[in-house]
């Protein structure tokens, strides 16, 4: 993954070591891609960068690991060390480091979107094929 990081780094805007100013500017590109703000709840961030030239996005947070709960939804997300993502206008896709836990098993959340036709909904897509979608209040701030 750090090779797919460094190969995008040449005329990206990256922040480094900050936890807050990292949060504050993932969660600002998030909102400028019409996505909800709690979207990537990761903790204790060391590094975010974005080359809007290509699209490419990247967290690094200092764990290992960090696993969160959206309560409103009942579902459980880990979030690796890293975390990249391809970022449009409404989309993630070609997600790496993320996974959801479906029944016993974790599965690789591979794009993210806001269907046009519905902006109040998120939709979540496997590597498996399977897409299940939620209201976008659940992923508000602070839920």
């Amino acid at each position: 993954m750090a090779s797919q990081i460094e190969s995008h780094r040449s005329g990206a805007e990256v922040v480094s070591g900050d936890d807050a100013m990292c949060r504050k500017k993932s969660m600002e590109l998030l909102e400028e891609l019409g996505l909800p703000k709690g979207l990537l709840p990761m903790e204790d961030l060391q590094e975010f960068g974005y080359n809007r030239a290509s699209g490419f996005m990247w967290l690094v947070q200092r764990k290992k690991k960090v696993e969160h709960t959206f309560k409103k939804i009942k579902q459980t997300v880990s979030y690796a060390s890293e975390v990249t993502a391809f970022a449009e206008k409404g989309k993630l896709r070609k997600i790496t480091g993320v996974k959801t836990k479906e029944l016993m098993l974790w599965l690789s959340v591979v794009e993210v979107y806001v269907p046009e036709a519905l902006p109040e909904n998120v939709t979540f897509k496997t590597g498996t094929g399977l897409s299940d979608s939620f209201n976008a209040a659940a992923f508000a701030l602070g839920e």
